[in-house]
């Protein structure tokens, strides 16, 4: 069985996010830049199946900038065996890359998608539920657990209630959650041999796909600062607070 996995370059999550000067957007230049961390785990979801004899090939996708090859590099040496970079300039919104991963699959023909469950810079946890309604396959979202039985996914996914148990109908769309795995460390030989594996680079118009933004950001601006705490002699004091100061009750 062929699993193509989605893989996104943002910015380290261990780095402080700065905003432009102009409030534009966020500042990118000379900032670290990282695999998105729920990207990580759908591809650690995929080199455990192959590990298990259920996957033949990995397939590691990415929509962005040229930098963006430095994402499917990580990808194959965590086990990926080849890479296609959509290279698109723009800021690529969800939609867009559902439909960019769409002509993807058809060109490919996998039975199963695994995607991170949202990005961590835009938050937006989109493209996986709108991938699975632009080819008409089944999905299930958040998954925690993934099983292949026969021509079923058998996942577990979080509730508010508890767990919920899916069974969904291959070829499927499953975005990962953070309970799903723990990527393991990249080591400096795969990351050698990840150098060797064939990466593909296609640009979106050869797709027959527009990735122009639908969206526009009018600002960016940092949240409030939070004032400093205070401490409160008694309950007396801590109830009248709240209701003359913080106006909560």
């Amino acid at each position: 069985m062929k699993v193509l996995v989605s893989v996104k370059r943002v910015i380290d999550p261990y780095v402080k996010v700065r905003v432009k000067s102009d409030g534009s957007g966020v500042e990118t230049a000379n900032v670290k830049m990282a695999m998105n961390p729920f990207c990580e785990i759908a591809m650690e979801q995929a080199v455990r199946m192959k590990e298990a004899g259920v996957v033949s090939e990995i397939v590691a996708v990415s929509v962005g900038t040229t930098q963006s090859q430095e994402t499917l590099r990580t990808a194959m040496a965590m086990g990926a065996d080849r890479g296609i970079l959509v290279e698109a300039d723009a800021d690529v919104q969800p939609l867009a890359v559902a439909k960019v991963m769409k002509a993807i699959v058809e060109k490919e023909s996998p039975r199963l998608v695994i995607m991170g469950k949202q990005a961590i810079d835009d938050d937006s946890n989109q493209s996986g539920q709108m991938l699975a309604a632009l080819l008409g396959w089944a999905q299930v979202a958040f998954a925690s657990k993934i099983e292949i039985n026969g021509d079923n996914a058998d996942c577990t996914r979080e509730i508010d209630g508890g767990l919920e148990k899916i069974a969904a109908k291959l070829p499927a769309v499953v975005t990962a959650d953070l309970r799903l795995n723990e990527p393991r460390y990249v080591t400096l030989p795969n990351i050698m041999k990840a150098k060797k594996k064939p990466l593909e680079t296609i640009k979106p118009d050869a797709l027959g796909v527009d990735v122009a933004p639908r969206l526009t950001t009018l600002k960016v601006e940092e949240p409030a600062k939070r004032g400093a705490g205070v401490k409160v002699a008694d309950v007396a004091e801590l109830v009248a607070k709240l209701k003359n100061e913080a106006k909560v009750l």
